[in-house]
């Protein structure tokens, strides 16, 4: 468990700053990538033994590709597209392919580009010793090692793009039960679901096979904390046709992300969860009545696209009542601690979706752009769960962030 000092949660105006400059910084890193691999394309293809022509028609070939592919990749991203339902075989071709490609230009281009600041790095050095020794170091020309570190180069630079089919074949899709116990106060059998991501590659059968799990972990609660959609309200019926299929004891409640508000117009948004079953809790509480005693669910707004009002979400709870918070974003988690809430579940980050793990140190965008990009956190007695989610954004891939299924015995 991470240990937190007491903090000011980040305001809605800094959270949409940040998003706003971490997408213009992943579209500008994108197109450079793209420029970036042309350049080495058409300098491996010029350097080879081809005729004038043949090297012409290659050179145009790679680019009409890198843009074709890069093209697809961002109208997936820009445009919605309600097709339901894809064939398996299209939704290779017209979605992951250039989703794959977008993802393993910008590795690709980076490897790329550090071996030849490297190797010029290394040719400047035996400039300086020339000039500082006189000495001209007598080195045959070795063609076997030479093919060997151009071979070197070269698996280098296809490993992202390996990575990233695993990624979205296997890693994507390879979900796992995050089962742990959390003080609450009452003995509660609660299970998460969160950033679905419903679209083109979150289909309905992607989503009654999650629903199916829920369905055997018999939860005394369901809780589900917003980004049910991805770029269009098409897919949000099938996604809570799905979800209500979930009968837990004590009932299923939501909360909105930034994704259904960009995408789904708040009237549509109610009417759907209203006629799902599903208590949409926009800074409002729900106070449930057990055996063992009452205990509270309350929602909040999104922090950044919603109109978030905390102190509306815990209106007339009092310190008796256990309470467990719902919000898309952690960053509500001082606040509420502040306020003495027993325990907060987010979700958002995708637990960095794409993450590298070194020895005591987890690297991903999300890991650099808050304090709690997954996992379970405390301040005083107050905890909060950041879960990992099931779907994704921007790209269907995952690596070394499986989709989660939180499952919490609370006590």
């Amino acid at each position: 468990m991470n240990e937190m000092s007491p903090g000011v949660a980040c305001s809605p105006v800094t959270l949409e700053l940040i998003s706003s400059a971490y997408r213009v910084l992943v579209l500008a890193l994108a197109v450079l990538a793209q420029i970036y691999l042309f350049v080495r394309f058409r300098e491996a293809i010029r350097s080879a033994r081809l005729s004038r022509r043949a090297a012409s028609w290659a050179v145009g070939a790679a680019g009409l590709a890198i843009v074709t592919l890069f093209s697809l990749s961002g109208v997936a991203l820009a445009r919605p597209t309600a097709w339901l339902d894809p064939p398996p075989a299209l939704q290779a071709v017209l979605f992951y392919l250039p989703s794959l490609w977008s993802v393993g230009s910008l590795t690709c281009a980076l490897i790329l580009l550090t071996c030849r600041c490297a190797g010029e790095l290394g040719r400047r050095a035996a400039r300086l010793w020339r000039g500082i020794t006189g000495r001209v170091p007598y080195a045959p020309v070795d063609t076997g090692r030479r093919r060997f570190v151009k071979a070197g180069v070269g698996a280098l630079a296809a490993a992202p793009f390996v990575l990233s089919g695993y990624g979205a074949a296997y890693a994507g899709r390879a979900y796992e039960v995050e089962e742990l116990s959390v003080p609450f106060g009452l003995p509660l059998r609660v299970v998460q679901l969160t950033d679905i991501h419903a679209g083109l590659t979150m289909t309905r059968r992607e989503m009654r096979r999650y629903a199916d799990e829920v369905i055997a972990l018999e939860p005394d609660l369901f809780v589900l904390t917003g980004d049910y959609v991805t770029n269009t309200s098409a897919f949000l019926p099938d996604c809570l046709e799905e979800m209500a299929r979930v009968r837990a004891r004590y009932g299923t409640f939501a909360v909105p992300g930034n994704h259904d508000h960009w995408y789904v117009r708040n009237a549509e948004l109610d009417t759907l969860f209203r006629q799902g079953g599903i208590p949409l809790l926009r800074n409002a509480n729900r106070v449930i009545r057990t055996a063992q005693g009452p205990f509270a669910v309350a929602g909040i707004d999104d922090l950044n696209a919603g109109r978030p009002d905390l102190r509306a979400a815990l209106q007339g709870l009092g310190p008796a009542v256990p309470t467990i918070l719902l919000s898309h974003r952690p960053e509500v988690f001082p606040e509420a601690a502040a306020r003495g809430v027993a325990l907060t579940l987010a979700g958002h980050y995708h637990g960095g979706q794409i993450k590298l793990t070194l020895p005591g140190r987890q690297i991903s965008v999300a890991h650099m752009r808050t304090p709690y990009p997954e996992g379970l956190f405390r301040i005083g007695e107050s905890r909060l769960y950041v879960s990992r989610g099931i779907g994704t954004s921007l790209t269907p891939v995952r690596l070394n962030a499986r989709p989660e299924i939180t499952l919490l015995n609370l006590s």
